[in-house]
């Protein structure tokens, strides 16, 4: 099974956490439609910008929204700016919705990108939900339409959390949750854009959702087969963190991307919410059968499904659903190197890679994928990887150690050769970000190094 498409993303949240088996092909990664060309100059390759405080909330232009503050401030309906209809292309059920709309400042980018991937952090209870959209500027001072990035909720029972594919306008194309340049090598890039969010609560309701953090990565990464090697620190550290495995989960609940052989993505994503100590409430975990181990990963998979992509593994998807646990926020973001993740591990935040490779590439996994996430949890005194690998045949497995150069090289690459010799594309660094919405000095001191704060 190959992992769909593409994407990107990054994290942050209320004052400070920011842009913070055997089998042979494993799924619940993406890969990108076409690999970025090189960041003209050399220089920056990754850009974030993100709204999540009071002040950035008030600015840019509201209709019928407002700035809420309080320990998490955040952007709520006020008064409802008018009503819609919706038809769920997924279940074919059409409802009508009040809704109020945010546009943000526009944000020049500092590095001319080829990519863009938009993130948030909301809550919407039941009866609730939000949709995100981004519109760039072309180097040429063109612009793009409003691209949807996610119509999104943490439940299901009002919308099918959905990706909209294949919005183009012949320059530019939204694959799941990535808005990609078609064609990067002629030139053409986005250099500043927008975000407008816009919050759905049924016709009467007096409350809605609650947006924390919203905004967008940009970025231009160097098309490659290899990345330049990155010394050690020389010191072992290994953070505790659960293991799950999502080959226990095989079978089980195939309506989300075929089972549990396709959940690296949530899987990953739980270990690193308990890690947090944060855990779903039983009362969350009630439709899950009580014969099945690990429930907690059953609701992950739930709550992180894609309709439109049909898996598991929409990068935004899994960082909003880990910022739904008090307290905790969530992006997607790129790095550069192995000593950036060195960095974040010292101060006691584990990081989920995304990384695709043929079984002869990674020493000590017994398989290839197109696309698959697993945590980074610490680093040995040689430097090599400690990483619990979801792909594993039961929990006490997961735990791996993975030779340093080998898994620098497989996941900050743009471009790979598969089994059958063709040219694909790589991650080229992707990486999930959950930490506390307030981190402590050490953890905003790590999360600013590696520039997602």
């Amino acid at each position: 099974m190959t992992a769909p498409t593409p994407r990107r993303a990054v994290l942050v949240a209320a004052l400070a956490v920011a842009t913070a088996a055997t089998a042979t092909t494993v799924s619940g990664g993406s890969a990108t439609a076409a690999a970025p060309a090189a960041p003209r100059g050399g220089g920056r390759t990754v850009d974030n910008r993100f709204w999540f405080s009071y002040d950035h909330w008030k600015a840019g232009v509201h209709q019928g929204t407002t700035a809420v503050g309080g320990a998490r401030a955040g952007l709520q309906i006020a008064t409802a700016a008018g009503r819609t209809e919706y038809a769920d292309p997924h279940t074919g059920k059409k409802s009508t919705w009040e809704y109020a709309t945010w546009t943000s400042p526009v944000h020049r980018s500092a590095v001319p990108a080829t990519e863009a991937v938009a993130s948030w952090n909301a809550r919407t209870p039941a009866g609730t939900w939000i949709q995100t959209e981004l519109r760039g500027t072309y180097n040429d001072g063109t612009a793009s339409p409003w691209y949807v990035m996610g119509r999104w909720a943490s439940g299901d029972g009002d919308i099918r959390r959905t990706s909209v594919d294949g919005q183009t306008d012949g320059r530019s194309t939204v694959w799941t949750d990535t808005l990609a340049v078609d064609a990067p090598a002629a030139g053409l890039r986005i250099t500043d854009w927008q975000l407008r969010l816009t919050l759905y609560r049924r016709p009467g309701a007096d409350r809605g959702p609650t947006v924390r953090l919203a905004g967008a990565m940009l970025s231009d990464v160097p098309d490659r087969f290899t990345v330049p090697a990155s010394p050690p620190s020389g010191q072992a550290h290994e953070l505790k963190v659960p293991r799950y495995s999502q080959e226990v989960h095989t079978g089980r609940y195939p309506e989300y991307d075929n089972g549990g052989e396709a959940w690296c993505s949530p899987t990953s994503s739980q270990m690193v919410i308990e890690f947090w100590g944060r855990r779903a409430a039983a009362t969350s975990l009630g439709w899950v059968d009580p014969k099945y181990s690990d429930p907690q990963v059953c609701h992950a998979a739930r709550s992180t499904y894609d309709a439109a992509y049909k898996g598991c593994g929409n990068w935004p998807f899994n960082a909003a659903y880990a910022a739904t646990y008090p307290g905790l926020a969530g992006v997607v973001t790129r790095l550069t190197s192995l000593a950036e993740l060195e960095t974040l591990v010292r101060a006691g935040i584990p990081a989920i890679t995304s990384q695709s490779f043929r079984p002869e590439e990674l020493t000590g996994a017994g398989y290839g994928t197109a696309g698959h996430l697993m945590t980074v949890i610490g680093f040995t005194a040689a430097g090599d990887v400690v990483a619990n690998d979801p792909n594993s045949p039961d929990n006490a497995s997961v735990r791996r150690v993975y030779r340093r150069r080998e898994f620098e090289n497989i996941w900050l690459r743009t471009r790979r050769h598969n089994a059958a010799g063709k040219v694909v594309s790589g991650t080229g660094g992707v990486c999930y970000l959950y930490a506390p919405a307030a981190p402590g000095p050490a953890q905003a001191a790590a999360l600013l190094a590696v520039g997602v704060l």
